[in-house]
């Protein structure tokens, strides 16, 4: 007889499980029997004691172990009658009424997988991300390669101005009083990176050797240091000295510090502009798999199961824990962390992950050796011994995996491009690679 599926609502099912008393009482026993050859009782030799003596001791756990073991093959049983497909932990209740003698009854809560529905492809609406390597780009990384390598030499009556080097001594005070970290004496730092505060730099800025100023400085209210966060203080601070920097010229020695062994600058050119390449090349990907990821979730709204969110979101929590904990962040175990911050973002995740799942199996989008292969060899491009990088790669079955759903990403994006409506978009070099 076809077991009774009940919905609830939505994805949620109930069905009700019968197990009999008479096939549980007989596995206890058999189990008993089995435990009594060994068992050790006090007062009886080791597989001498009486099975009754031995079923005070063992049988509530051997007959609560058989009761679970019968109502999970029950269990699978309706299951694979049915051809449901369970998502999450089904929530089993017993049942006291309506219980036929000799048996005993639950009921089994659970949600199952949704009918996936792929979109029309043909209908989506993506962006492709196109950016050009040209000359220019090449030059401003080798410029940036240089300003890495700077070395500075101290200018009397200088003027300071972004790149240069700046040492000084600074006191700051707040109603009066010098708070910790607010002092330093021979304190350097590149003006113009961003590592001081805009008004400290800015009040640094245009100051020669030897000069003076005191100055006002309000830290943000989001300010790391928090007990001088959103507050006002004053800076006495007095320039030691002021360091232009000294680019490296872009020659054999240059190129030697580089990793290019023989010195060769053409060599070191052409290299940096495949790194470059593959860089861009990764980022426009990255981006564009975004715009395919963002039309395939506008275009589904099937439901989703709650349990799987409800992991996906709890593994999210655990994530941001372990990563404040790792930022030295105190109480970072105990801190509250709402779960309903990543509610939202873990039920696209799950949506995306099943209608992925649907259209890659459709379309027979897994990843091949080969495809799984060639992305492992242009990632070992990036290393100085990318044949080490590969049999790396190749042995560690963790490592391949991570590599084999890089490349089914790719297969998907690829295969929605070719269907859908698609409309490149020329992004400008620096924005891509967020120097804007």
């Amino acid at each position: 007889m076809q077991p009774v599926v009940e919905t609830l609502s939505g994805l949620e099912r109930r069905v009700d499980l019968v197990v009999s008393m008479a096939d549980v009482e007989k596995e206890v026993q058999s189990q008993l029997k089995r435990v009594a050859r060994t068992a050790k009782v006090q007062g009886f030799r080791p597989g001498k004691a009486p099975l009754s003596i031995v079923e005070r001791s063992h049988g509530p756990g051997i007959r609560y172990d058989v009761i679970n073991a019968e109502v999970g093959r029950v269990l699978d049983n309706v299951l694979k009658e049915t051809q449901l497909r369970v998502a999450g932990t089904p929530n089993l209740e017993p049942k006291t009424e309506g219980v036929e003698e000799g048996t005993m009854a639950f009921s089994a809560t659970f949600e199952v997988y949704p009918e996936v529905q792929l979109p029309d492809l043909s209908a989506l609406k993506v962006t492709r991300a196109n950016v050009e390597v040209g000359d220019a780009e090449v030059q401003r990384t080798v410029d940036i390669l240089r300003k890495q390598r700077a070395a500075y030499e101290g200018r009397e009556g200088r003027e300071a101005q972004d790149n240069d080097r700046i040492t000084l001594d600074f006191v700051g005070t707040i109603d009066g009083v010098a708070f910790d970290g607010g002092s330093a004496e021979g304190f350097s730092f590149v003006l113009g990176q961003g590592r001081m505060l805009p008004e400290f730099e800015e009040a640094v800025r245009g100051m020669k050797a030897g000069e003076t100023k005191t100055f006002p400085l309000e830290f943000p209210a989001d300010y790391a240091g928090k007990e001088v966060a959103g507050k006002k203080a004053d800076f006495d601070i007095k320039v030691t000295e002021v360091a232009e920097a000294i680019l490296p010229e872009v020659d054999a020695e240059f190129a030697k510090s580089l990793g290019q062994p023989e010195g060769d600058v053409e060599k070191l050119l052409a290299d940096i502009r495949s790194n470059i390449e593959r860089e861009v090349k990764a980022r426009a990907m990255s981006r564009t798999k975004a715009s395919v990821l963002d039309a395939l979730a506008a275009a589904c709204t099937f439901d989703v199961p709650k349990a799987l969110v409800q992991s996906d979101t709890e593994s999210r929590v655990a994530a941001a824990r372990a990563d404040l904990k790792q930022r030295g962040v105190p109480n970072a175990d105990s801190l509250p962390i709402p779960a309903e911050a990543f509610s939202a973002e873990s039920e696209r995740r799950v949506r995306l992950g099943l209608l992925v799942s649907e259209l890659v199996s459709s379309a027979d989008l897994q990843a091949k050796p080969e495809q799984v292969r060639a992305r492992i060899e242009e990632l070992a491009q990036n290393y100085e011994q990318p044949a080490q990088v590969v049999a790396y790669y190749l042995a560690d079955r963790q490592r391949r995996s991570e590599i084999e759903a890089i490349v089914l990403e790719d297969n998907v994006v690829n295969h929605v491009l070719e269907k859908a409506q698609v409309t490149d978009e020329n992004v400008d070099f620096d924005e891509l690679m967020g120097t804007a």
